[in-house]
């Protein structure tokens, strides 16, 4: 029985022994000759390292595919963890970085500084303007781990302690401290390198290369950079990037962004930053003993999408240029109160595509890092995009929709006639009507063509407040368009609205709202929107930027804006081609037909002027502001336009504006196919 067992323990053991040697025979194999070149790359090495590839930005393109933002090869400088001095040798580090900002500097070049610390004009240290959140982080527990009422001095000083910056002129100081607290905030180490100057020239890559034994850790590397096809054409449509903060670092760190990534901060880079950002690949750079380096891609990078737009990188050009012109020759002919400042906005009215969207005054995007100061306080805001975030009362452009209401309502009919003798008596208050009417009984189509106050006090009156808000509220005034981009909701003045903000609704408000005036303050594009809904039969559509997302290949399609409706007015084809005969009459005989009539269509159009209270130099000025809606061709419409005008005393000089949209779409782009004067015054 003892044998037995014992033999059956020494076939269990030799067993085990042939597993154990089958086991690490496979592994040798994998190891000498599946894997083989990978270990004996490994074993050579002493040291390994991984650095991030930055992944090129999506593009993006107009309608046809024409680039405006797009990416070129540029030179950065980084810091490499793995070779600048340690920390705890901060007198040679200091020594290399104020080295190489002189070397800038010298060369008219700029580093990135970012530290929320400038000198003011007496020498004195200050907190930098519109810099809140990165003083607050500055002063932050893990930063400078100062009190949040420390000083602009107080903060300084931390610095200068905390980077053994005493020996150097406060100005070198600052600058010094400004890498070495970005550094910092980054997180410096292998894996994450410091940026210090991004696009830099050839000539001073080479001045760093030669002195590579000075320059310890100072790196080159080749990423994409950003360019603008034209800097001019649309900064408020495409927007900017920027180095990521903390607070969108801390938000968006869970999606694989990093502190030293660059983010979409408005426009288009904004809204579309989860299709534009690539993501990064990685390199892995193996240094044997004798100091050796070799780098394998071990990861590629991703190349972000490419964003289509609705533009048309021509109509844009067209409109901006004859938005800027119409401004500069009225205040060259008539004179300006204010800073020469206006809107226009195109969109298709079968789509709610965003044709064309102009501001101004405007800027250039490409040079907008050197002059953001300067820009941030320049007269009439550049930065500011009046299409879609300034509001207005838009005067007479409102009386369509009123017309709309009282016809839909049985108020009127096309027929009704109101006498206007100039003056309309409401509660015993009086209103002026001072045009220079054929006949002094007006229908609506007259009441539209000549622009009669008293016609629509009269229509207002019989409506109320509560109708004619209806009306406007399917037309979107009051409310978002929807697009893509950041845009303002504007004011539905009603009873209910005076109330939220504790004031009085007062019976001549009524009136009042029945011609665009009262408190009613809507935006260029709710205007454009509205007009491309009365020109389309009644469909007010989501208006919208991006017509697709295509990846970088264009082998795949991301994303496909379909047509978006987002209210069927129910309004009749009667109320509606009564009230379209009443603009075609504005366009064709009427105020603006100077201007339309070499056009190789018909437009309809409604101008409007309303005023405004504005302070001027501490003094308040009653201003007019000008608007012309329109719509073309008149028959089966396709496009449909707002422009505005701030200080002009009639929308009619910014007719030239709707021409040079109407002439290029349909007369000078085949791709895109499938001075009489206003003079109302307001009471």
């Amino acid at each position: 029985m003892h044998v037995k067992i014992t033999a059956k323990r020494r076939i269990a053991a030799i067993c085990v022994m042939l597993f154990f040697f089958a086991f690490f025979s496979l592994d040798l194999v994998k190891l000498q000759i599946v894997e083989g070149e990978e270990y004996d790359a490994a074993s050579s090495s002493v040291s390994e390292k991984s650095a991030p590839i930055p992944a090129a930005r999506g593009e993006i393109v107009d309608t046809d595919g024409n680039p405006l933002v797009y990416n070129d090869q540029g030179y950065s400088v980084i810091f490499d963890y793995a070779y600048f001095p340690p920390a705890r040798d901060q007198a040679t580090r200091n020594e290399i970085i104020i080295s190489l900002i002189r070397l800038f500097e010298q060369n008219s070049l700029e580093w990135l500084d970012k530290l929320p610390l400038v000198f003011d004009a007496n020498g004195e240290i200050q907190f930098k303007e519109d810099s809140e959140s990165l003083i607050k982080e500055m002063k932050s527990e893990d930063m400078l781990h100062l009190n949040e009422y420390a000083s602009a001095k107080d903060c300084f000083d931390a610095l200068i302690d905390e980077y053994d910056l005493q020996g150097f002129s406060p100005a070198d100081a600052r600058k010094i401290a400004s890498v070495c607290y970005e550094m910092r905030r980054i997180y410096f180490r292998v894996g994450n390198p410091y940026t210090f100057a991004l696009d830099v020239p050839e000539e001073i890559i080479s001045r760093i290369k030669e002195n590579s034994h000075f320059y310890k850790g100072v790196d080159v590397q080749v990423v994409p950079v950003r360019k603008y096809a034209d800097g001019d054409l649309a900064p408020h449509i495409l927007g900017r990037i920027g180095a990521i903060d903390a607070e969108e670092y801390a938000e968006k760190k869970s999606e694989g962004y990093k502190i030293t990534d660059f983010i979409g901060k408005s426009g288009i880079e904004y809204s579309m930053e989860k299709y534009l950002k690539g993501v990064n690949g990685v390199a892995t750079v193996y240094t044997d003993d004798e100091g050796n380096s070799t780098t394998r891609v071990t990861t590629e990078p991703q190349h972000g999408n490419t964003v289509v737009l609705t533009i048309h990188a021509g109509m844009q050009e067209a409109v901006s240029k004859a938005l800027e012109k119409a401004l500069l020759d009225y205040a060259g002919s008539k004179g300006n109160m204010v800073e020469n400042a206006g809107a226009v906005v195109v969109i298709d009215c079968r789509t709610g595509a965003v044709l064309a969207s102009a501001s101004y005054p405007t800027y250039d995007i490409s040079t907008y890092s050197e002059n953001a100061a300067a820009l941030n306080k320049a007269a009439g805001s550049p930065l500011w995009n009046r299409a879609l975030l300034s509001t207005y009362a838009t005067g007479s452009t409102m009386k369509p929709s009123v017309a709309i209401a009282a016809l839909e309502e049985n108020v009127i009919t096309p027929d009704t006639t109101v006498y206007c003798s100039g003056m309309y008596t409401y509660l015993g208050q009086h209103f002026k009507c001072e045009q220079a009417h054929d006949t002094r009984f007006l229908d609506v189509v007259n009441a539209i063509d000549e622009s009669c106050n008293t016609f629509f006090y009269e229509v207002g009156d019989l409506l109320g407040i509560e109708k004619m808000n209806e009306y406007r509220i399917l037309f979107g005034l009051g409310s978002k368009t929807g697009c893509e981009l950041g845009e303002a909701s504007g004011v539905l003045d009603s009873p209910e609205y005076r109330n939220s903000i504790n004031q009085e609704w007062l019976p001549g408000y009524t009136v009042q709202s029945a011609i665009g005036q009262a408190g009613n303050l809507f935006t260029p594009i709710q205007l454009a929107n509205y007009v491309a809904t009365i020109a389309n039969g009644g469909t007010r559509y989501k208006t919208h930027f991006v017509k697709s997302i295509k990846s970088h290949d264009y082998s795949q399609t991301i994303l496909e804006t379909q047509p978006e409706i987002v209210c069927e007015t129910g309004v009749s084809k009667a109320t509606l081609d009564t009230v379209r005969q009443g603009m075609l009459q504005v366009g064709t005989t009427g105020y603006c037909s100077s201007y339309f009539k070499g056009l190789p269509v018909q437009v309809a159009a409604k101008t409007g002027t309303s005023q405004e209270i504005r302070n001027l130099d501490g003094i308040s000025v009653k201003i007019n502001n000008g608007f012309l809606i329109a719509f073309a061709p008149y028959e089966n419409p396709e496009i449909a336009i707002a422009a505005v005008g701030e200080g002009m005393t009639s929308g009619v000089f910014v007719a030239p504006v709707v021409a040079a949209a109407v002439d290029y779409y349909f007369g000078q782009s085949d791709s895109m196919q499938s001075y009489q004067t206003e003079n109302v015054l307001i009471p």
